[in-house]
């Protein structure tokens, strides 16, 4: 059963930028994080953010973006890595809790990425099946980026590529692949009522800076290099 939006996705984007706005200059204001809240949400969520996120430990969502109980929809992996848990996920957001604005937050010195390169190079260190499998879907934005200035070998090395690059490629195509895998998501950006905008959170500002946006907010984008 699917529910309306009850605000667009500017200004889901608009309150959560706000928010991290707050963080960075040291002025959180910690909403939502009370008795009455907590009581307030026994029965129903009404979150109007779904976050898809990097499962690391430096990237939690309500403390950089200022939020608090029932604010965000959160779903979490190793290198935010489309599976269909958490296309799934994204989706009830949407079509059941009417959020209005997916993110997806990358960050910089990513150990998956750190990893992704590992497993492209000539001498990949030893890892496990899973951990290889989820690492996959990273390594083509490895690779674009190596060959870009490097055509001489497929295998990269660590030391020659930036990382943060690899990152912000990555993070472009969760993006593309959330809306691949998923009609209902596409059919909300489509229709105006849902937008994706892909953040990489630089861990020494406190800062989750926009990279790539689908649908319609209004915001200003890093550029890629």
């Amino acid at each position: 059963m699917s529910t309306t939006t009850r605000v667009s996705p500017q200004e889901a984007w608009d309150a959560l930028i706000a928010g991290n706005e707050r963080f960075v200059s040291g002025e959180s204001a910690h909403p939502n994080q009370n008795v009455e809240r907590r009581s307030e949400l026994v029965n129903s969520q009404t979150p109007d953010v779904a976050l898809f996120g990097c499962s690391d430990s430096r990237l939690a969502a309500e403390i950089i973006f200022d939020c608090g109980l029932g604010d965000l929809f959160i779903a979490r992996n190793m290198g935010h890595v489309v599976a269909e848990s958490i296309t799934a996920s994204m989706e009830y957001a949407v079509t059941e809790l009417g959020a209005s604005l997916i993110v997806v937050l990358a960050h910089d010195s990513c150990g998956a990425v750190a990893a992704a390169i590992d497993q492209t190079g000539r001498e990949p260190s030893e890892t496990t099946r899973s951990v290889k499998h989820t690492l996959a879907p990273i390594q083509p934005s490895v690779q674009q980026l190596w060959l870009q200035g490097h055509t001489e070998t497929p295998y990269v090395n660590a030391a020659e590529i930036d990382a943060n690059a690899v990152g912000r490629l990555h993070l472009g195509a969760t993006v593309h692949e959330l809306l691949r895998t998923s009609r209902a998501i596409s059919d909300a950006v489509d229709a105006g009522t849902l937008a994706i905008v892909g953040l990489q959170y630089r861990l020494t500002e406190g800062r989750a800076v926009p990279y790539t946006v689908v649908g319609p907010v209004e915001l200003e984008l890093a550029p890629l290099n």
